[in-house]
This record gives C-alpha cells, structure tokens and sequence, in this order.
C-alpha cells in the first residue's frame, strides 16, 4: 500500500509538491481553506474582468514547464507561454521621461549611451557579475536543503558561498558599476519583489532584474492563475484528491512524530504532512505544542524580519489604452530612496513609487470587449513595521497617489474617471485571507541572518514526517523560486522515507 501525504495549502509550493509527491508514487490529498487553488497565485473576478490577484510577471518559465514535464505533459497544454519584449516601460520625472526595458542587448546599450559614455560597459559588467553568481547559487544553494550544519559549513559550500559576495549591498553593487540614477532604480526597485529593500538585502538580490536581460519575461494566456489552475487540473488527472473550503486547525503529533491534521474537529490521519501555510503562521498557530516548535516559539516568530507588503488596486476601466502604455509599468517616486526608505520604516510614504499591469492588452478574455482591466501595486510596509493602523483612510490616501501618478502618464489624464469598478487587497487581506504573516506578501525578509541554513527549511527539526513549502522557507521568495522550495521539501521526504527502509 502507498504512503499517503497530506499537503496544506494549494498555493504554488502546495500543489506542485503535490504533483511531485505523486509522481513518486505517494496517495496525496491537498487541503486548502479557500474555495479556488492558487493562494496569492488566485484570481479576482468581478464585473467581467479578471484580475491576477498577486504575482503577475513570469521569469525562468523552464521552472514552471518543469512541473508539467515531469508527470510526462506538454506544458503548452495547460500554461501556453508568450514572451514579452519590450519587458516594461519605467517612467521619471512625474511620467515625462519614459525608458523602456528590453530584452535586446543592442537597444539597451543604445538608452545607456544616451545617459552617458560609461554606463554601457558597466551594465554589461554587472550582467557578467551577476551571471557567474547565479549559476553559483543555481547549482550549489537554491536546489539544496541545509538540514544540519555541516551541510552548510563544510569547505565546499563555504568556498562556494564566498563567490556569492552576500556581504555587498544590492545599491552597493549597482553604484560601483552603473552611475546614472534611472538605470540604478529601475534595477535596485526590483529587489521589493521579494520583499527587501536594495539598501539592506544582499547583492545577490540583483540577479532578478539580470534574469530579465539575459532571459526575457514571458505571459501566460489567462494570466498567471492558469498556471495554478494548470498545475490543479494535473494533480487531479493524476489521481490526487482535492479538498476545497477546508480550514486546518491544527497539525496531529504524536509522540513527535506527524500523524495528520484536524479540519472541523475531525482528524485525518496520514504518513506524512507537507505543509504549504505561510511558515510563521503555521509554527504559531497549526503546531500547538511548545516542544514541536523548537526555537521557533511565538516570540520568535514575532521577532523575526518579515517583507514588505502591497497595497493592490484592480481596476476595471471603460476603455482600452493605446499602444503608448505597455503590458508591465513602473512609475517611479521622484526620490526613490526616501519612498525605500519609509516602506522599512513604517512612515507614511510622501511619493510611492507604483507598478501598473495592463494584461488585457495582449489577452482580451480578461476583460469585457472594448475594456481594460488595470492592476496597479504600491509596495507598503508589513503591518509589524507600519507605525499607525492601517484603516480605510490610509487605502484612500494611497488610491489618491496611484491615480495622480497614473493620470500623468500619456493617455491616462482621465484614468479616475474611467473606472468603472474595482476591489482592493490591503496588508491587513493578505494577513486575513491568505495567512501571510504581518500581510508580509513575501513572507520572511530575506536578510543574511534568514537566508541559506539560516532560513527555515524543508523539513522540521522537532517533528518527525513533517515538511514545509512556501515562501518563507528556503530558498525564498518568488513563484520560480517557491517552485524549488516544492522540489526540495519532496526530495527530502522521500530521502527520509528511504533512509528509513
């Protein structure tokens, strides 16, 4: 008889572990809260539009083919993939001054020469730096776990790990190689997609914007959900069992050993649980017991670094826009170390910088006939950092700063006017909703002290049989990097298994 796993959580970590763990001949049932799979890779659908309700850009899309390969599919069955290029447009200078982002070398290297005469050749250094380092971390630290501490301090890994030169801030590194200021934000901005702030994280961080260059960014048809529909539609296919509108309670332990989960005051009892809640919320609230938490004891986790959050705006519009606004945007502060600076801080922010997504423009089933859908993102403090409530106010007051920088762009001067419908996820919703810790969007910081063997792992220390995905466990943030972690706590189940046998 197979041994069976249950899976919490079908966000991206829960139902691609999911996936793994059958095809390796496990009986697996996913169990998630919510009445759609996806989590923070859900879909907001209202009115006739359809919104991504978190993640929206695709990078290293091998990782989610990967997924689909493995069980013997044909990604494009599930998750077609388009590439996009140009990448985004980065406006300046209160929208006056536009540069676009592009995956051809020969035309970035034609904006850097209109900056100045050395940001060409520094550009293309920093792609060659950061390159080398990704393929360190790739190979030897985003595909592996750090269960004990002689896997990490060991010569190898060590020698390996000084490559990486972690101790350099992310503004640091892009100082030394690129001068002007609107190359340096529309690079250092991209670290808040994990969470970090350029001035504290690693330089390391850099490699999301240098994955862009080298690799492009892509789009799936019908957005990013279907990729968590996709990745549904396959569990499913391969005979896994789905349980939706279910809430767990609690994680069964016995005698130190994982034996189940208790949902409506019913325990199902498996071989094994993998548990795809966010890490923090789940060592406080679904593991009950003071000695199954280790160190990770409710001070603990209330003293840990969390992300940044987001404050996000879908917006159903009663027109389409032009060919001048691109699928991705960013519309930067006019003092983007100040706007940094307050999200970490928790001081209201004066100008935030924003991102706009259009993806009705380049896939029509996402809105009504003749409309655009327009998700616009303001990256805000956690709520443990934030120095006052978040209430309705502050939702508007933020509202009111996106619009204004919207309403300056080309084609955009009567954007509130426009809008027809529209819904918000605050901080305060992504705690609620999706158990985000604090509404950390990205879960835990990814600072040198929670990074590596330094990061909760895969597996649990203190409990036998019991395993964690998600974003705040190693390897991080990120869908192509949540994907890993999926990889890593499935293949450690599984070595466990077999060490066992």
């Amino acid at each position: 008889m197979n041994k069976t796993v249950t899976v919490i959580g079908a966000g991206v970590a829960g139902l691609a572990s999911g996936i793994r763990l059958l095809n390796a001949g496990y009986e697996v049932t996913i169990v998630e809260r919510h009445h759609k799979v996806g989590g923070k890779m859900s879909q907001l659908e209202f009115d006739g539009y359809k919104f991504d309700l978190g993640p929206t850009i695709v990078m290293m899309p091998e990782l989610y083919r990967e997924i689909f390969e493995l069980a013997g599919k044909n990604p494009d069955d599930y998750i077609p993939l388009e590439r996009i290029d140009p990448m985004y447009s980065s406006y300046f200078d209160d929208g006056s001054t536009r540069y676009r982002a592009t995956n051809d070398l020969v035309e970035t290297v034609k904006m850097l020469d209109s900056f100045n005469d050395t940001d060409s050749e520094g550009f293309l250094k920093y792609l060659s730096d950061l390159y080398s380092r990704f393929n360190v971390a790739k190979d030897h630290f985003l595909q592996r776990s750090f269960r004990s501490k002689k896997e990490f301090y060991n010569p190898f890994i060590i020698s390996q790990g000084l490559k990486l030169k972690t101790l350099n801030s992310a503004d640091n590194l892009l100082r030394k190689y690129i001068k002007d200021d609107r190359m340096r934000q529309m690079i250092a901005f991209q670290t808040l997609y994990i969470g970090i702030s350029p001035f504290k994280g690693p330089s390391l961080y850099t490699i999301i914007p240098m994955i862009e260059y080298v690799y492009g960014i892509w789009f799936i048809k019908g957005g990013m959900y279907s990729m968590a529909k996709g990745m549904a539609t396959l569990f499913e296919e391969m005979g896994g069992t789905l349980r939706l509108n279910s809430e767990v309670e609690r994680i069964v332990i016995e005698k130190g050993t994982a034996k189940g989960i208790e949902v409506d005051q019913q325990i199902h009892y498996s071989d094994f649980v993998m548990c795809n809640a966010d890490f923090p919320y789940a060592m406080k609230h679904l593991v009950k017991e003071e000695k199954y938490k280790g160190k990770y004891t409710d001070k603990y986790i209330d003293e840990m670094d969390y992300s940044c959050s987001c404050f996000v705006m879908y917006f159903g519009m009663d027109k389409k826009y032009d060919e001048v606004i691109d699928i991705h945007n960013f519309v930067f502060s006019n003092d983007l170390d100040t706007n940094i600076d307050q999200i970490f801080t928790g001081d209201t922010i004066d100008d935030p910088s924003i991102y706009m997504y259009i993806p009705s423009k380049i896939d029509s089933s996402l809105a009504p006939e003749g409309k655009d859908g327009v998700y616009v993102l303001i990256p805000v403090s956690d709520l443990s950092t934030l120095k006052s409530k978040w209430t309705e106010e502050t939702s508007q007051f933020y509202r009111g700063k996106a619009i204004d920088k919207i309403s300056k762009l080309p084609g955009m001067e009567n954007f509130e006017s426009e809008i027809i419908t529209e819904k918000q996820m605050t901080p305060k919703d992504f705690d609620n909703v999706f158990n985000a810790y604090n509404g950390a969007t990205f879960g835990l910081r990814p600072t040198l002290t929670q990074s590596n063997h330094l990061r909760p792992q895969s597996t649990s220390p203190n409990c036998k049989n019991l395993y964690f995905t998600g974003s705040s466990t190693h390897p991080g943030a990120g869908v192509p990097i949540v994907l890993l972690s999926a990889k890593i706590g499935v293949n450690d189940l599984i070595n466990d298994e077999q060490s066992k046998g």
